[in-house]
């Protein structure tokens, strides 16, 4: 094969995979590699918003896991301290607007791996586990991507390479490319149990946040691997705990218990606790050096938008470098990608997130009541409630970047 008709992509999550799929459907050849020695089960993001469906569904992928994972029309608004449900948007009032008006909960491991199993390992969409990326050097001719791998170091030379290698990334930080941003001092935990939180408490969709001042979370609901499927709640850590309190069985159920008391203990599948930073790449683009997903940006989880953004980029990359590598455009298409979607990162997916974040935390009581009472207002308006539904599903943020 001809190194100037080859992408390597590094990461093999649901962006490189996405972003492989997307060149691959246009005749391209790529190599996916992969730090990792096998698919991860990563237990992070799990929901696919309806446009990302739409993108998804331009590449086949929508139809073959619809069956496979939860639809979630609605999603809520809870105040932890009085009990009381806030705020319902329904996605289903936008079905005149969007071929899929609701959210699906499908876990980005099993997008990964059904990307995987479905097209890689072929001589065109190649997968290669167990590579661990340590240089990449560019020319005005090409790339050399070096890995050490199971037998030693290997040598990867291609036409563009793609970084979608996550927060730390080592393709960003072998072009010199500042991550601009913040990272909080509080930690995230997530608890996934089989408790039925929606069977025992009918307020709780499958989507839900719920605002508390002390101590808020993100509940919503999953298939896992049962077919009961698992419930996931995220709290926030206290900025001086330690990840054994916070991660002991102890601690795990106390957490649970504060927030929905019950008779017996919680049955945990898995826990686990995570740093959140809010950063953007300054460039998405350096030559041939491209990035997409976490590798460009990361911001906090509330509001499903970090793998949703990420598909995002892999998709509207592919489009056009795929038009460059044809020779239907130049080069500086690749500029507007950069543009594009560091617009769109910088303007929604972080400000967007970020104010999640601020709702369900804010310790003011005047502030907070102000903040859940706009809420209010704003789902009891249907003008305001489409128009808050169509932002936070970066519906909004599609059609700025387009005239960026």
């Amino acid at each position: 094969m001809k190194s100037h008709e080859r992408v390597v992509i590094v990461g093999a999550g649901p962006v490189g995979m996405v972003s492989a799929l997307a060149l691959h459907r246009q005749g391209l050849q790529v190599t996916v590699l992969e730090a990792e020695e096998a698919p991860v089960r990563d237990q992070r993001a799990a929901s696919l918003h309806p446009p990302t469906l739409e993108m998804l569904a331009r590449l086949d992928v929508t139809q073959a896991i619809m069956p496979r994972g939860l639809i979630a029309p609605s999603y809520r608004f809870h105040d932890r301290i009085t009990g009381d449900l806030v705020a319902e948007f329904d996605l289903g009032d936008l079905s005149d607007v969007l071929p899929y008006p609701f959210v699906l909960q499908y876990e980005q491991y099993k997008l990964t791996r059904d990307i995987s199993q479905q097209y890689a390992n072929e001589s065109d969409f190649d997968v290669r586990f167990s590579r661990q990326v340590t240089e990449v050097v560019q020319t005005a001719d090409g790339v050399t991507v070096v890995a050490d791998g199971p037998d030693g170091e290997e040598r990867f030379a291609c036409a563009y390479v793609v970084g979608a290698d996550g927060g730390r990334s080592t393709v960003r930080k072998s072009q010199g490319i500042e991550f601009e941003g913040f990272t909080y001092p509080e930690r995230f935990i997530k608890i996934a149990t089989s408790f039925d939180f929606g069977e025992a408490h009918p307020q709780y969709a499958y989507r839900n946040y719920v605002s508390d001042p002390d101590e808020w979370c993100n509940l919503f609901k999953v298939r896992g691997e049962s077919a009961q499927g698992l419930w996931r709640a995220i709290f926030p850590t206290r900025v001086n705990e330690s990840e054994e309190e916070a991660l002991h069985p102890d601690g795990v159920e106390a957490r649970l218990q504060k927030f929905i008391p019950k008779a017996g203990r919680y049955h945990i599948e898995y826990c686990n606790m995570y740093g959140v930073s809010q950063r953007v790449a300054a460039t998405f683009r350096r030559g041939r050096i491209l990035l997409a997903g976490d590798s460009a940006h990361v911001n906090n989880p509330i509001g499903g938008m970090g793998m949703n953004g990420g598909i995002h980029d892999a998709v509207n990359l592919a489009d056009k470098l795929g038009k460059v590598m044809r020779r239907e455009a130049g080069e500086d298409l690749l500029d507007l990608y950069s543009r594009q979607r560091r617009k769109v990162a910088v303007d929604y997916v972080q400000a967007q997130t970020i104010r999640n974040k601020k709702v369900l935390e804010e310790r003011d009581p005047a502030v907070r009541q102000r903040n859940l009472d706009e809420l209010r207002r704003t789902a009891d308006d249907r003008r305001a409630s489409r128009a808050y539904m169509m932002r936070a599903a970066l519906v909004e943020s599609l059609q700025a970047a387009e005239a960026a």
